[in-house]
C-alpha cells in the first residue's frame, strides 16, 4: 500500500479539490481492446482532464498506432509486470491535481453517459469515497456482468447481478459494499488515505480489500445505475484460470484477515475456515484442487505481514463494529442467492 507526500491523510469527506477527474486504465496484451476502449472514451458527454494508460510491458506490439491515434493520452510503459494494483497506484500518484479517479479495464467499453453520472452519483451523497458502475455482458448485452461488489462476512466476495437478466438486476441507485475496479470512480484523497491498492495482490481481489478499508475509514460506496459499461471480462487472464483462481483466493484469506474488526474476526472465523476448506474440496473433485492447495498454502505464508497491516488498519477503524456488519451479506441463505460465480 502506498501514501504519497502530497496526499493529506487527515482528509474529511465534502472537501473540494479541483473536480477534475483522471481516467487510468491498466494494459496487459489486450489486443484491439485497448483502442476500443479509448474509442469509447472520446465520446464521452464529460470528457476527462486526463487518461493515463499504464502498460504492463505487453508484447502484442497493440498499442504501437494508438501512440500516435491519441496523442492526448499519458503513456506509461513500464519494462516488466508489475500487477494491477501496482499499476493503478503509479498511475494515481502520477494523477495529481484531480479530486476523482475513474478506473477502467482495457476490456470496458463505457457508454457516452458513463463518466458524467459516475461523477454525479459521488457529489449526490459528500461522505461517498467510490462509485460502482452497471456492467453489462459484452458477448450477451441483455445480461449483467454485475451491479456492485458484495462481501459476506465469511470471507466470499461476488459481483451483485452477475450473469442475471437486465430486467431482473438492480436499476435503483443506492449504497454498495465495494465498486467492481473494471469501471470505477474514486475519490483520489480518499483512495490514499485508504493506503491505495496492496501490491502484494497482484490482481484479483484488490479493489474487494480497498473497499473494505475505505468502509473501515467511514467513508460510503454507491451505485451509479446508468453509469453503463459493457465488460468482456477475464479477456486477458481468463475466467476460471488457473491464475485468476490462485490470486482471487489466496488474496481471499489476506482481505479477510486484514480487515475483519476484532468481535466479527472471532464471531465469523469459523465462517471463514469452513469456507476455505470448502473451496478446496470443491476444485479438488473438479481436478484442480492443486491450485488452490497453492493458494491457501501462501495466503498461510503472507499471514505475518498481513498481521502487521491489520493492526495499522484496525487502529485507524472510524466506523462502528455493527455498522459495517450491516453491509455485509450473511448466512447461508446469501450464498445460495448470489448471481453467479
Amino acid at each position: 500500500m502506498v501514501l504519497p507526500s502530497d496526499v493529506k491523510p487527515d482528509w474529511r469527506a465534502g472537501e473540494m479539490l479541483t473536480g477534475g477527474v483522471a481516467v487510468i486504465i491498466v494494459n496487459f496484451n489486450s489486443g484491439t481492446l485497448l483502442g476500443e476502449c479509448l474509442r469509447h472514451l472520446q465520446a464521452q458527454s464529460r470528457i476527462p482532464e486526463r487518461i493515463i494508460v499504464v502498460d504492463n510491458a505487453s508484447e502484442d506490439g497493440a498499442i504501437e498506432p494508438l501512440l500516435r491515434v491519441y496523442p492526448e493520452v499519458e503513456w506509461i510503459r513500464l519494462e516488466r509486470n508489475v500487477g494491477f494494483a501496482a499499476a493503478n497506484n503509479l498511475a494515481a500518484r502520477q494523477a495529481v491535481g484531480v479530486e476523482w479517479l475513474a478506473l477502467l479495464n482495457p476490456d470496458a467499453f463505457p457508454e457516452p453517459g458513463w463518466l458524467e453520472c459516475l461523477l454525479r452519483a459521488a457529489r449526490l451523497d459528500p461522505g461517498c469515497a467510490s462509485v460502482g458502475s452497471r456492467l453489462l455482458d459484452a458477448q450477451e448485452p441483455d445480461r449483467l456482468d454485475g451491479t456492485g461488489d458484495t462481501y459476506h462476512a465469511c470471507g466470499l466476495a461476488w459481483r451483485r447481478d452477475h450473469g442475471r437478466w437486465v430486467a431482473q438486476g438492480t436499476t435503483v441507485a443506492g449504497e454498495i459494499f465495494a465498486p467492481c475496479a473494471a469501471a470505477a470512480l474514486y475519490r483520489r484523497t480518499a483512495f490514499f488515505d485508504a493506503g491505495g491498492f496492496d501490491e502484494d495482490y497482484f490482481c484479483y481481489f484488490e479493489d474487494v480489500d480497498l473497499g473494505f478499508r475505505l468502509r473501515l475509514l467511514g467513508y460510503r460506496c454507491q451505485y451509479a445505475p446508468d453509469a453503463v459499461v459493457r465488460h468482456v471480462g477475464s479477456a486477458i487472464t481468463g475466467r476460471r484460470s488457473p491464475f485468476s483462481l490462485y490470486h482471487g483466493h489466496r488474496n481471499l484469506v489476506w482481505t479477510w484477515c486484514k480487515n475483519m474488526p476484532g468481535p466479527l474476526f472471532w464471531l465469523y472465523l469459523p465462517q471463514h475456515v469452513l469456507l476455505n476448506l470448502g473451496s478446496m474440496l470443491w476444485y479438488a473433485l473438479r481436478g484442480r484442487g492443486s491450485i488452490l492447495l497453492q493458494a491457501k498454502w501462501d495466503a498461510l505464508r503472507g499471514l505475518p505481514r498481513c498481521w502487521r497491516q491489520r493492526r495499522a488498519i484496525q487502529a485507524r477503524r472510524r466506523v462502528s463494529t455493527w455498522q459495517l456488519r450491516r453491509m455485509m451479506s450473511r448466512g447461508m441463505g446469501a450464498l445460495y442467492r448470489r448471481g453467479g460465480g
